[in-house]
């Protein structure tokens, strides 16, 4: 099969976020220059750079209560700083009932029933029961072609790690198995693990 995406794919859904999985989630918090703090799972989401430590996540569509963008993008234009959140397996409901299009004074943390905690470095709050969370302070947002493309670009500066989740020194993905992100509506959950050595190393 060939398509050109201008032309239609004719199947019945969209395989585009189908061929590009696994995705990790990108769990935004952010708050709006009045304070509310909003929260929303966003899997176009990954790490770019080591150093300094960098990371972006895309919004691809617009709110009515919004400017051409959705509430993440519009707090963290406003304020300059956001946080992102790892999603575990246990928290997939909450991230799931964060996803819900509310209104912008409605607050994402206390809809999907979580704790929050303050960051340390930025005026933000965290998920409290994430396996981890890192700080961030905005660099650029970049205006993709599309109606309501726009990628967020991070620098890191605080790093919080659950410390149930390090064992012998290294961040163990296993003891909470992190979400990801599939076509269509599904979803899955990282549990097996092997490694590789390059043939450099």
């Amino acid at each position: 099969m060939f398509y050109r995406p201008e032309d239609g794919h004719g199947l019945p859904h969209n395989p585009f976020n189908a061929i590009v999985t696994p995705r990790p989630i990108g769990w935004i918090s952010s708050r709006s220059a009045d304070g509310v703090n909003n929260l929303a799972p966003y899997s176009f989401f990954n790490a770019v750079a080591y150093t300094p430590p960098q990371v972006m996540f895309a919004s691809t569509s617009a709110k009515e209560d919004q400017d051409g963008t959705k509430d993440s993008v519009a707090n963290i234009r406003d304020t300059g700083v956001f946080c992102v959140n790892v999603v575990s397996y246990a928290l997939r409901d909450a991230m799931n009932a964060s996803s819900t299009a509310l209104p912008k004074d409605v607050d994402e943390f206390a809809h999907a029933g979580l704790d929050t905690v303050e960051c340390k470095t930025i005026d933000c709050a965290r998920v409290a029961a994430a396996p981890a969370a890192l700080e961030c302070r905005l660099t650029q947002i970049v205006t993709l072609p599309g109606e309501a493309n726009k990628v967020v670009f991070g620098e890191v500066t605080g790093v919080h790690i659950r410390d149930d989740c390090l064992r012998d020194g290294t961040f163990d993905v296993t003891t909470f198995q992190p979400l990801a992100r599939l076509g269509y509506r599904d979803y899955s959950v990282v549990r097996d693990l092997f490694s590789l050595t390059r043939p450099d190393q």
